[in-house]
């Protein structure tokens, strides 16, 4: 980073105190897209700009305004807010009438939900009917099915996060498929190039994950789609996403740039089209020139791809021992149904 970069942008940590923010609250701030932050230099690394520093000092009703935007509450907090029980508000979010901003863990290992004040206040405004009386017979046979939308909508709110601060459809790819199971991934996305892709992509965990092995092991849990037809839409999406980063650019393959090489250059199949074996036959073709003319014969400035092994090619899901096992039934059935050549006497002289 250079000394006009570093005057330009604000570290994270500095950021916050001019804004007036903990640390939570700004990073709540920039997950919702409250504060825009910048790349800083390779990795994860991001940084505020002083421009947008400014901006938000310059607001009106700064800091009070920006920290109530950001105010994230409780069960209790929020069910006081809307001047009901802790219980009816549970009820109304697991239902999916709220949608929570973050999650965290307490020391029995219960999810400890929290919303975003605003919003909270917003629903009693909209559904003053559902703060009183009696829940509507649909809503109380979904808390008899034992309903609870509060991690899918938890993850619905964090891929559309994601997917608006992605500008790279593969990134935006890798966001979606974060939301996937390994093996749906898989079964989606049948080149491992790809899958190898979109793992170094993925998105990093939401900020405050826990560190014990069991702890953590249940967030994870959440991060991830559980009912069918959420499961089935994530794996629509990643399928059209996947269209539209294969249309751009072609996975990088082992000898290959990221975003320069070879793959950037094939020229783009119809759209539904693009197949692994599709792809292999529109690489550019190595060049060959005899020793002879070389220093006659110009040689176009084409990147020449580096060959891929045959183990490269061979299928994931077929490894050498299953396959040599197979020939060898092969042989063995074959050489059962052939007749036997009887051997000739050898005369000895």
């Amino acid at each position: 980073m250079t000394v006009d970069e570093g005057a330009r942008t604000v570290a994270p940590g500095r950021a916050a105190q001019e804004l007036e923010l903990r640390r939570d609250e700004f990073r709540l701030a920039v997950q919702l897209g409250l504060v825009r932050t910048a790349p800083a230099g390779e990795g994860d690394r991001r940084r505020v700009e002083r421009c947008e520093l400014d901006r938000l000092r310059a607001a009106p009703d700064f800091p009070a305004g920006l920290r109530e935007r950001v105010r994230a509450v409780g069960t209790r907090e929020a069910a006081a807010l809307l001047g009901i029980t802790a219980d009816r508000f549970t009820r109304l979010a697991r239902t999916g009438h709220l949608s929570p901003v973050r999650f965290s863990l307490n020391r029995y290992r219960a999810v400890v939900w929290m919303y975003l004040a605003q919003e909270v206040v917003e629903f009693g405004l909209a559904c003053p009917a559902l703060l009183t009386g009696r829940l509507p017979l649909e809503l109380r046979e979904r808390l008899a099915a034992h309903e609870d939308r509060r991690p899918r909508n938890w993850r619905a709110r964090r891929l559309g996060l994601l997917l608006r601060a992605g500008e790279d459809p593969w990134v935006r790819a890798a966001a979606i498929a974060s939301l996937l199971d390994p093996v749906q991934v898989a079964e989606v996305v049948d080149d491992p190039y790809e899958r190898s892709h979109l793992d170094r992509l993925r998105p990093p965990p939401p900020p405050g994950m826990p560190v014990p092995a069991v702890a953590r092991e249940i967030a994870e849990r959440l991060t991830r789609a559980d009912d069918p037809d959420e499961i089935l839409w994530h794996r629509l999406s990643l399928a059209l996403a996947l269209d539209e980063a294969r249309a751009e650019r072609q996975a990088p393959h082992p000898g290959e740039t990221r975003a320069t090489g070879v793959a950037s250059q094939v020229p783009p199949a119809p759209q539904g089209s693009l197949t692994p074996a599709t792809v292999r036959e529109a690489r550019v073709p190595t060049v060959r020139v005899p020793a002879v003319a070389a220093a006659v014969v110009p040689v176009p400035a084409v990147p020449v791809p580096v060959p891929r092994s045959a183990a490269a090619d061979r299928p994931p899901d077929r490894p050498v021992r299953t396959r040599l096992l197979e020939r060898l039934r092969r042989g063995r059935a074959t050489g059962a149904a052939r007749p036997r050549r009887r051997r000739r006497p050898v005369a000895w002289p």
